[in-house]
């Protein structure tokens, strides 16, 4: 398996801890169907990043869930956090959108899918603490201009669309500046909890 994530580690660290490169998210320890979920996306070419479209274009979905089930069990300390410049109503109401939500605009709280630690549900959900805050601005707004997908029905789309673009500074900002949880394992699986039908919880 070392040999075989050698292209992984590159950009993702040793054990999926993240890289420097605030594009280059942390892997470890998100559930292993997310992680094979996006493996077969870039593979398939329905997410694109031609870097990583390249390094499994011809991967089997045998040795991708490999992959995918070695990374999700990897624990490494989290990286340093960078320092997010963001002033006081901004991070108020990152804060806001992420446990509660926005009722007026049909937005649910972060914290209901990923988790009151945001650090994932089962089986398909991703842990949101330890990103870099370009990284997510960049994934809510791929998602909102329909460069990122998920399986029908696409609850991040319906989620994203409704996000303006202060929001998603917002989102950013306070998700970036949120500690290391002691335990960093996602959820287990609870559709009651969920607000939206999502087809990455099939």
């Amino acid at each position: 398996m070392e040999a075989r994530v050698q292209g992984c580690v590159t950009c993702h660290g040793q054990s999926g801890q993240g890289t420097s490169n605030g594009y280059f998210p942390r892997i470890a320890g998100k559930p292993a169907g997310y992680l094979f979920n996006q493996l077969v996306a870039f593979r398939d070419g329905t997410r694109k990043y031609p870097p990583m479209n390249y390094l499994v274009a011809y991967l089997p979905d045998a040795y991708l869930r490999e992959m995918a089930e070695h990374f999700a069990k990897q624990r490494p300390p989290f990286a340093a956090q960078e320092p997010v410049q963001a002033d006081a109503p901004t991070l108020a109401r990152g804060q806001a959108l992420v446990t509660q939500g926005d009722r007026g605009k049909g937005i649910p709280a972060c914290v209901a899918c990923h988790g009151a630690g945001l650090t994932g549900m089962d089986p398909g959900i991703p842990g949101l603490v330890g990103l870099r805050a370009t990284y997510i601005a960049a994934q809510l707004t791929r998602w909102r201009v329909g460069e990122r997908h998920a399986a029908e029905p696409d609850c991040m789309k319906r989620i994203a669309n409704r996000l303006t673009d202060t929001d998603i500074t917002a989102v950013s900002a306070w998700l970036a500046r949120q500690a290391a949880p002691l335990d960093p394992s996602p959820e287990s699986s609870n559709l009651v909890r969920m607000p939206f039908a999502c087809g990455s919880q099939r």
